[in-house]
């Protein structure tokens, strides 16, 4: 019992050394950092970290000059009203997968009052400015937009001009490690509420989407963008469109995956992950090709098994084996790929060549391709799935009326039974 635990654990461990490592390529990125000040940091980090879709929220200091970016410099009192001066900010990084930029401005407008200049409430100064830091084009325009809105709002209750400052992004200094999750770390901390409470109209939320189906058995789950993603649409092209697995791919955007139990993060389209019982069980950011989805299913299907050796690593059935005697005499039908479901062989093409193995005169035509193999000392031409590459046997001319045998391992095949239309 040991030997096959610790076998089961080094095949384990040596596949997912292999399949974490990869990097996060051919992949559309959806998350963006902007830098918000807007009075204290410390409240306003918590407030950020509590959004969905906030990958972090980091307190520190920008846009000033001539001093040094510390919070015993910034407090002195020849700097209290320094133009120079640098302002409290949260670097916030988000996944725009599941909060907008505009989602984001919404809760940073409602959460202070922007129309103080250099203060916040009590707290005065130039560190204690509005400021909105943008890192690209499309940022900017954003923040325009939603400033227009809500200094309407602002002025229909009573409020006057925003003096909320915009700027591109040129340096962030991170604040001392005390400043980080200080409100978390001190719970009774300051953390006083500026804001105006002036709120935007509700937009329509998301509705939650029924997951019940990824809640059961083993699910392949694939995070798609809601907008154009080149490598989502080349992950369907190659892969998705040909499977036809016994394992449903179902997609699903970042902000519906209600009730699952996932760890990876989601701000990389597509992500492939695989589920159990809609828990995760490994998952990939990026475009996996044919090879590498097929790969990473292996395992997910067939784990530490000789199915799994037979497809990736050219092992051989066993002569004789169980799914040999079941499918030596099955009913008229066809023989798919274990892993693709793709057709491989037609019982009409079976004969028994009483060598223990399942003999075909014939491929389904385009089915699998073949390559030389002189493995073992030995002249032999290997037999692979077009679709998944697995390995499948090997043929040879000693087939009936001088026909040719393929000899296909039982284990890497399933078999369907024929339709009426087939």
């Amino acid at each position: 019992m040991r030997k096959i635990t610790l076998s089961l654990f080094l095949f384990t461990a040596s596949f997912f050394s292999l399949f974490s490592l990869s990097s996060v390529n051919e992949a559309t990125i959806h998350y963006e950092k902007i830098v918000l000040g807007s009075g204290c940091f410390w409240g306003a980090e918590k407030g950020y970290e509590a959004l969905p879709g906030i990958i972090d929220a980091v307190s520190g200091y920008a846009d000033g000059r001539g001093i040094r970016p510390t919070y015993r410099e910034i407090t002195k009192l020849r700097n209290k009203f320094n133009a120079d001066n640098y302002a409290e900010v949260v670097e916030v990084t988000y996944n725009k997968n599941i909060i907008s930029t505009e989602k984001l401005l919404m809760h940073y407008f409602e959460s202070h009052d922007p129309t103080q200049i250099n203060r916040q409430g009590n707290d005065i100064g130039t560190q204690y400015r509005s400021i909105i830091l943008y890192a690209n084009e499309e940022q900017r325009k954003i923040i325009e937009r939603v400033m227009q809105t809500f200094q309407e709002l602002l002025s229909n209750a009573g409020y006057g001009l925003m003096a909320t400052s915009v700027k591109p992004i040129e340096k962030f200094f991170k604040a001392e490690n005390y400043h980080q999750d200080y409100i978390a770390k001190n719970p009774n901390g300051y953390c006083p509420d500026h804001s105006t409470g002036v709120k935007f109209a509700k937009t329509n939320e998301v509705p939650l989407i029924d997951n019940s189906v990824l809640l059961t058995e083993k699910k392949i789950l694939v995070i798609q963008a809601e907008g154009f993603c080149p490598y989502c649409e080349k992950f369907n092209a190659n892969v998705v469109n040909n499977y036809d697995g016994d394992i449903p791919v179902i997609n699903r955007f970042a902000n519906q995956l209600d009730r699952l139990e996932i760890n990876s993060p989601t701000w990389a389209t597509p992500t492939i992950i695989f589920l159990n019982n809609g828990k995760e069980v490994f998952a990939h950011q990026g475009y996996l090709n044919p090879k590498e989805f097929y790969q990473a299913l292996g395992f997910f299907k067939l784990g530490d098994s000789e199915a799994y050796r037979v497809a990736f690593e050219k092992g051989t059935d066993a002569r004789f084996c169980k799914e040999y005697e079941i499918f030596k005499n099955t009913p008229d039908g066809i023989f798919v790929d274990k892993l693709s479901g793709a057709p491989l062989f037609d019982t009409r093409d079976r004969f028994n060549s009483a060598t223990g193995w399942l003999s075909f005169t014939k491929p389904i035509e385009g089915s699998v391709y073949s390559k030389p193999d002189n493995s073992y000392g030995m002249r032999r031409t290997e037999i692979r799935s077009v679709t998944s590459d697995i390995h499948l046997g090997h043929v040879f001319s000693d087939g009936p009326n001088g026909m040719p045998r393929y000899c296909i391992n039982a284990t890497v095949l399933e078999f369907k039974k024929r339709s009426a239309d087939i």
